[in-house]
């Protein structure tokens, strides 16, 4: 059944090629009408026509063509490919047909049957000349009794298996028409001898396994048969029971050569046929899989298939590398990383579908070189790295405000059959989030996402990481390690970085998705208080004692928080008494004294009398900065950039007058349900105002909120404090009173009655302003 999952591993796969190799009739060539997508220069003289190879499992190769299995478990080609020119020709073919090549010295005769591909017996089969053209010829082995059956093609010679006449099981040689007047017994076989099918073959002999037995004892054995005299030549060779199904045998002009396992280590059994001696040479660990065998000039070559997409442990057998070893000697040499399927070719090379660490996947030819040695020549690419190759990231930004479950970071590579140790990293507060990912087909959605995409959702780094909950806005690393879990080729390293937004309260400086005030004090302190919700008491109150985040900050006569203009935490703006004003990155988990350097934004900004920021007035989702002039104008100063610091705001624009009449304003976020961001502002006598933002940086009319605001110093647009989703708002009296308005939502009633807070009142210290 494993070449049944083989073939279905290799579906529609499109190689564009150059065979650099001549055999029999000459090079591999495309036909006319065949499209490469990719040329690959050859490195032969003789080889410069590119090759359209189908791909599939290379069944077998003849004197003038091969034979390719390839499409899909349910709809299944049969192709055979001519050396000369390339051209392709399909043949009927079902889940069930077994197909075969025997090459004679002049004809390719090519076998199929829709009986015994998982089992052996066919009994019905069907032969085509594949060089000459000739009509097929059906062969029917029951006419020989009705237990014969299929045993295999040499040339053309026909093998058969079954009882004679006189009751002994026998061996049959006919030929290619399967004409039983042609029939020859083969001799030399013990009595009582129970013939399986032709191992290996080379021209006029073949290498045939039978079975005796005797009671519950079962002996196998190996012998060679000239196919001229019928007759057994040479010794039986005794072999171990135990066998793999996928296990291949190899016969050449002076040597025979297959393995036996004890169910773990692999012995390679090689004859020589001339003296009849025997070695046996353990190699290591094999695997379920089989061991595929052969024999180029006097070299044995060995190795477990390991398709390059299979699943399993990094617990690699090392017969996965495809192995020459010298039959006079104990020297060995790599030759391809991995294999999937070998055959002979007719001309004493072997023809392996694998892939080297260096050249890639492919076909490859295996001939001795002019110093005798093995070596391994890519005569048809694929394009298809052997090696776990990286090629990119599926992502560059989050926006972590959505469903985590849905929020997916992805990451390509060549293949995914592999365990991925992923960390990622937030560059700010160095919060780490790491996991092994095992990645396979059958996974379900777990870190698979198709053959060559993997990952993993934000709520799966939520479930196991505090980096997850917390889900700070801000750059990120990453890096993996991903090992091959079939060992195939070096771990592959990757890193590098993207970028997550989460929409954060205009007060959350340290970003820990609650509130932060900051105050200054009469010293020229800067302190920052970090808040909480108390649900008892429905109000705001601090998280812990306040930290000092600055000093000297009497030079700045106004300090206003903005939000998260692009930097990580909210940011705010500082005016100095010369009027030019300075922006602050907030500083995140790390605010404290140290400040990232503030940047200068510009001069001129004592013209204005009142400044606010936090509200997204344009409806591109980052907050804004508004300002009223001594003359009562109002001004727009849009985030440039999308949120990049490094441009901080566009040209101001006048979107209002008559603003004089107010003695503060705050954006407060959108507090009304609109479509973006609002604005409250108190007038003269204390009333409250609410201008409900329309998205373009305009408001609707004003709408009474309320009147004896003129009580607070400060009104301060906090955010959302409650966690109810809707911006709130803080207000500090005299004497060191505060309240606290929970949002409602509602812009005909936006804040629920206040209730007392003492965040800031408890430690007796005047504030000159807070924000």
């Amino acid at each position: 059944m494993r070449s049944a999952r083989t073939s279905r591993r290799h579906v529609s796969v499109a190689i564009t090629t150059v065979l650099a190799v001549t055999l029999g009739a000459g090079v591999l060539a495309a036909p006319a009408s065949a499209v490469p997508t990719t040329a690959v220069v050859a490195k032969t003289a003789d080889a410069t026509t590119p090759l359209a190879y189908a791909g599939g499992v290379l069944l077998g190769a003849g004197t003038t063509g091969y034979l390719t299995r390839g499409g899909t478990y349910e709809n299944p080609e049969l192709r055979w490919t001519t050396f000369a020119d390339g051209a392709s020709t399909m043949l009927p073919a079902t889940q069930n047909t077994r197909a075969e090549v025997y090459a004679s010295g002049s004809s390719d005769i090519l076998m199929t049957s829709e009986e015994g591909r998982y089992n052996g017996v066919s009994q019905r089969i069907t032969l085509r000349n594949m060089s000459t053209g000739a009509a097929p010829v059906d062969i029917d082995f029951t006419k020989l009794g009705a237990e014969h059956r299929f045993a295999g093609l040499v040339g053309s010679t026909l093998l058969a298996r079954g009882t004679g006449a006189d009751g002994a099981t026998e061996l049959l040689l006919l030929d290619a028409t399967g004409d039983g007047q042609s029939a020859r017994r083969v001799t030399g076989l013990p009595e009582g001898a129970i013939v399986g099918a032709v191992a290996a073959s080379r021209p006029g002999t073949a290498l045939v396994n039978y079975v005796v037995r005797s009671g519950t004892d079962v002996s196998r054995y190996l012998v060679t048969v000239d196919l001229a005299t019928a007759a057994v030549t040479g010794p039986a060779y005794d072999v171990m029971d135990s066998r793999y199904a996928d296990d291949t045998s190899a016969l050449s002009a002076t040597h025979a050569a297959w393995p036996e396992s004890d169910g773990r280590d692999v012995k390679l059994v090689i004859a020589d046929l001339g003296s009849g001696a025997v070695r046996r040479v353990p190699v290591g660990a094999g695997g379920t899989a089989g061991t595929n065998v052969g024999l180029v000039g006097s070299w044995v070559t060995y190795a477990t298939p390991t398709g390059l997409d299979d699943e399993g442990t990094t617990a690699v057998p090392p017969l996965q590398t495809f192995t020459a070893r010298s039959l006079t000697s104990e020297e060995t040499i790599p030759l391809l990383d991995h294999m999937t399927h070998a055959v002979p070719a007719p001309d004493g090379a072997l023809l392996v579908f694998g892939g080297t660490v260096e050249k890639g996947e492919g076909l490859y030819r295996i001939a001795a070189g002019a110093d005798g040695r093995p070596a391994a020549e890519l005569v048809a690419t694929t394009g298809r790295p052997t090696r776990l190759t990286y090629l990119g990231d599926q992502f560059r930004h989050l926006d972590l405000d959505g469903d985590p479950s849905k929020i997916h970071l992805k990451w390509r590579m060549s293949r995914v059959n592999a365990d991925v140790y992923l960390k990622l990293t937030h560059r700010r507060t160095g919060e780490t989030f790491s996991v092994k990912m095992h990645i396979y087909r059958e996974s379900a959605g777990a870190y698979y996402y198709d053959d060559q995409t993997f990952g993993l959702t934000w709520a799966q780094i939520a479930q196991s990481s505090k980096l997850g909950k917390l889900a700070n806005s801000g750059h990120y690393d990453w890096s993996f390690r991903a090992v091959p879990q079939n060992g195939i080729g070096p771990d592959l390293e990757a890193s590098g970085e993207f970028y997550a937004r989460r929409t954060s309260d205009p007060h959350d400086l340290s970003e820990n998705r609650t509130p932060d005030l900051i105050a200054l004090d009469g010293e020229g302190l800067l302190w920052q208080i970090d808040t909480k919700y108390d649900t008892a008491g429905k109000t705001l109150v601090a998280a812990g004692a306040r930290d000092q985040a600055g000093y000297s900050w009497q030079v700045y006569d106004r300090i206003e928080s903005i939000g998260n203009i692009g930097g990580a935490g909210g940011d705010f703006v500082a005016r100095d008494r010369d009027g030019v004003l300075w922006l602050y990155d907030g500083a995140g988990v790390a605010f404290n004294v140290t400040f990232p350097p503030r940047t200068k934004i510009g001069g001129g900004w004592n013209t204005y009398n009142h400044l606010t920021g936090g509200s997204d007035l344009t409806d591109d989702g980052v907050p804004d900065l508004v300002a009223t002039d001594k003359a009562g104008d109002l001004w727009l100063y849009r985030t440039a950039g999308g949120g990049h610091i490094s441009a901080v705001f566009d040209v101001r624009k006048k979107i209002g007058h008559g603003w004089d009449v107010y003695n503060q304003i705050t954006a407060v976020g959108d507090i009304g349900g609109g479509v973006a961001g609002d604005l409250v502002a108190r007038d003269k006598d204390g009333v409250l105002w609410l201008y409900l933002g329309k998205g373009d940086g305009t408001f609707a009319p004003r709408t009474k909120i309320g009147g004896g605001w003129n009580a607070y110093s400060d009104i301060v647009a906090l955010g959302d404090a409650d966690g109810d989703g809707r911006p709130d708002l803080y207000a500090r009296g005299t004497g060191g009173t505060s309240y606290f308005y929970a949002g409602t939502g509602s812009w005909q009633t936006p804040f629920a009655p206040r209730t007392s807070s003492d965040v800031l009142g408890a430690d007796g210290v005047t504030y000159l302003q807070v924000s």
